[in-house]
């Protein structure tokens, strides 16, 4: 079904009031936003880079989780912005200047990001089920279905209910790890070495371009530019100025909590582990069975498992919302919650399964880690739109990106691709190096690699190239088209249907309005039944019989009043039956009630009415 407002997540647009008088209140109400962003900083697949440089290099990646926090804040001020000024999410603004395809594939690499961030929350939960209950990993995996029911609970209550949820649950991680580090008691002096920049080797290259890809999630700039729409501000120039400022506010905080989170993890890691020598320890299991021995209190593995599920079930609210921001965004099509939160969970929990499966539950370390690295080579895709939309300043105004924000975002994305750049070749050559067959590569990776480098390359020169053709609408529907207005034929024979109800009345007069006594009409009853399900025109039970005769009915009463009347009973399915008989009966105009029947209702896109008008010929008015 197609998004017909054009707001993003429209069931909680400008929901909240930020009108208060008091600098502390505004604030607050402001407050909420890049908390459920920061979720997605200190989601589970974080951990399982965190651990892997901790314990493989200790200290000595601290400052890459420094470094990917400043690229996150600004780069989620930019979002922010972006939502503020324009009032647009940032598929939405990506929709209005981007061709069509170019949309089409920018919303397939975005739904590969949110699969893959889905899949570390999916592994994450059951590993955190698996420690604290003893539950089989499996078994884990199959529960975290039932997460779908919670999210649609917390959207029901409004916004301000599922931040103070997410609150909470930030809360239970940060004050696990503040134990968990006065537990450890890590090397201050190591600690302080390790925000001096290095990269020891390859393998530490590859977990560092983890961490930024944990850390920096395409998902979270789509997600924070719709969020920051909640709140009802004034659309002047100085009302926005003061929603950017407040939400800027909003995100130093969050994210520097999500960077303490993170921090301690890693530092964790390396003075539990790497300082002991246990330098393989990459398992989030492995992590948990050897904290109680190393820090001395049985307290440490529980706290850990603790803040672990705190940490998946947090961030799957925000894969939820990104499926359904991208979604609506890039394709103007909306579907329910529910099936779009489902979907993304069973494209994570297929591969989850089926690794743990072949694989055993070893693999899920290494699970967790590759898909850090697919969201970090998505980031490109996001990024540099992001970059190009908010430094437009016809499209932005006075709130375009200063020189020197345009120089240090731009750095960023330049750091970004480059480092993926080195990692996706260095890992196919390794791949064409070792394989028997290295031809199938070449056919198969190796085009996928060029179309994406190609595709990231249209998406960052064209804009510059191609100003005067961008389409600078402010809404996603587009902007209007010349009105090429000719007046239309009389309707000559107007279809209607009837379900002997109420409605009836409205739908009949409102089809005479439109053909007067010089139309012919055609009256269209379904029957419904199993028996006609069927057997079809075959049927011959009592409904069958009853409507036939209520059909007759109604022509031999509209005939007297001097209307052409002709009648048609359809069988099964109302949603095929109705176009069929419409579509070849070549009418002119099908008119219908809006009653319909609740017990068939669609459950993906609505009632019979949105099914039958998007296979039928001719216009359709519905009468409610």
């Amino acid at each position: 079904m197609k998004n017909g407002s054009g707001k993003s997540l429209e069931e909680v647009h400008s929901s909240v009031d930020t009108g208060k008088k008091t600098f502390w209140k505004k604030l607050f109400a402001f407050m909420g936003p890049a908390y459920l962003v920061s979720v997605g900083y200190m989601d589970p697949g974080n951990w399982a880079t965190d651990i892997a440089g901790g314990s493989q290099f200790g200290y000595k990646l601290l400052w890459v989780l420094i470094m990917s926090n400043l690229m996150a804040l600004l780069l989620q001020s930019l979002s922010a912005r972006l939502g503020l000024v324009r009032g647009l999410d940032l598929a939405q603004a990506s929709r209005a200047a981007f061709p069509p395809a170019i949309n089409f594939f920018n919303w397939v690499l975005a739904e590969i990001a949110i699969a893959a961030c889905d899949l570390a929350e999916v592994i994450g939960m059951a590993i955190g089920l698996q420690l604290l209950f003893h539950i089989p990993l499996l078994a884990g995996v199959s529960i975290t279905v039932l997460d779908t029911l919670l999210i649609l609970f917390l959207q029901k209550h409004g916004i301000r209910k599922m931040e103070a949820f997410i609150l909470a649950l930030v809360a239970t991680i940060g004050v696990a790890f503040i134990a968990e580090l006065y537990f450890a008691k890590p090397d201050g002096f190591e600690l302080v070495k390790g925000i001096i920049p290095s990269i020891p080797n390859d393998a530490a290259l590859y977990i560092a371009i983890g961490i930024i890809g944990a850390t920096v999630m395409p998902h979270n700039l789509y997600l924070h530019s719709s969020l920051v729409q909640t709140r009802k501000i004034n659309r002047t120039p100085q009302g926005i100025k003061e929603a950017i400022k407040f939400n800027f506010i909003d995100t130093s905080i969050a994210l520097n909590m999500a960077l303490f989170v993170n921090a301690a993890i890693l530092i964790l890691a390396a003075s539990a582990f790497y300082t002991t020598g246990r330098f393989g320890v990459s398992e989030i299991q492995d992590a948990f069975k050897l904290l109680e021995n190393i820090l001395g209190t049985h307290l440490a593995p529980i706290l850990f498992a603790v803040a672990l599920i705190a940490a998946g079930q947090s961030s799957t609210l925000t894969g939820t919302l990104s499926g359904q921001i991208v979604m609506e965004g890039y394709l103007n099509l909306r579907i329910q919650p529910w099936l779009r939160r489902l979907i993304t969970r069973m494209i994570a929990i297929i591969p989850a399964f089926l690794v743990i499966y072949f694989f055993g539950e070893g693999a899920t370390g290494e699970l967790l880690i590759l898909s850090q690295v697919i969201l970090s080579m998505q980031l490109g895709f996001a990024i540099i739109p992001l970059i190009h939309l908010t430094s437009d300043r016809k499209q932005m105004g006075i709130f375009a990106n200063k020189t020197w924000v345009k120089v240090c975002a731009w750095l960023i994305a330049i750091i970004i691709v480059g480092l993926n750049a080195k990692l996706v070749i260095g890992t196919v050559a390794d791949w064409i190096a070792a394989a028997e067959n290295p031809w199938i590569l070449y056919i198969t990776v190796v085009p996928l690699i060029v179309a994406a480098g190609l595709l990231l390359l249209y998406i960052t020169f064209s804009p510059i190239l191609k100003k005067s053709k961008h389409r600078n609408n402010r809404v996603p529907d587009g902007t209007p088209e010349d009105l090429d207005i000719t007046p239309l034929l009389k309707y000559n024979k107007i279809a209607i249907t009837v379900d002997f109800s109420r409605s009836d009345s409205k739908a009949i007069s409102n089809a005479f309005s439109q053909g007067g006594k010089s139309a012919e009409y055609l009256l269209i009853h379904i029957v419904e039944t199993a028996g006609a399900r069927m057997m079809d025109q075959e049927i011959d039970d009592l409904e069958t019989v009853s409507d036939k005769v209520n059909l007759e009915k109604y022509r031999v009463e509209l005939a007297s009043k001097g209307y052409t009347i002709h009648t048609k009973l359809g069988f099964g399915n109302p949603k095929k039956s109705i176009p069929e008989i419409v579509n070849a009966g070549d009418c002119d105009l099908l008119v219908m009630g809006a009653h319909g029947h609740r017990a068939l209702k669609d459950l993906i896109f609505g009632t019979t009415l949105d099914a039958v008008r998007h296979n039928v010929k001719v216009p359709v008015l519905i009468v409610k």
